[in-house]
This record gives structure tokens, sequence and C-alpha cells, in this order.
């Protein structure tokens, strides 16, 4: 399913979870008006604490929690937040990055580089 905006996504897991507005509001530390701005995409998303705590929240398979930080990423214009630590720290992804843009590398060459990976899980 494609969701519009973070705040789609969230609100649409919400319901799905029957978890009222106020109480996921409680449950992460936030007011109701704060979450209800965030799910009408008026406020960018949570940083990666209460994203994490949203995730457990809502009980969210791991397909569903990539799908939160990309939405996530997009409301802020940014890189999907679970990935900054891991580009940062490592020279090669952003080297990887870089030639991959500089070659106009295009989904399906991005796609068998990702398979290629996967096989790596056994």
């Amino acid at each position: 399913m494609k969701y519009a905006n973070f705040g789609e996504f969230i609100s649409k897991k919400r319901v799905e979870k029957q978890i009222t507005l106020r109480k996921m509001a409680d449950m992460l530390g936030v007011s109701a008006p704060f979450l209800t701005d965030v799910e009408k995409d008026r406020r960018n998303p949570f940083d990666m604490e209460k994203l994490t705590q949203l995730a457990q929240i809502l009980g969210l398979t791991p397909e569903e929690n990539e799908i939160m930080y990309n939405l996530a990423g997009k409301k802020r214009n940014a890189v999907a937040p679970d990935l900054p630590e891991y580009i940062i720290e490592r020279d090669y992804v952003s080297a990887a990055l870089r030639t991959a843009r500089d070659l106009d590398a295009g989904e399906e060459e991005w796609m068998r580089f990702v398979e290629e990976l996967k096989k790596r899980k056994g």
C-alpha cells in the first residue's frame, strides 16, 4: 500500500491497531494536538527515539519500519533517519553513492546490488 506521507502512514497504522489518538499521544509522551499535527502533515516526523517507540507501539514489521523511516526522511527532505550514522561511519558507502550518482545508476542496477547483498544472509 502506498501512503501519501508520514502522517497518513502513522494515522492508518494507529487506526488499524485500534489505538485512539489521545492514547497514542500519551504512550509517546506528546500532546494530542501535537500528534494531530503530525498525522495531518503539519509538523515534521518524530526524532529517532520516538520513531523507535512508535514502531514498538504499532507493532510494525521490518518492511513497515522501512516505509515509516523513508516517509519520515521525505517529510524532512532528508535521508531516512535510520541511515545517516551508517553512511557517516563508512566512507565506502558515500563513495558508492557518489559513484552510483555519477553513473546515473537506475533502479534495476540498485535492485541487483541489493539482491546480491541479501544472498549473504544465507
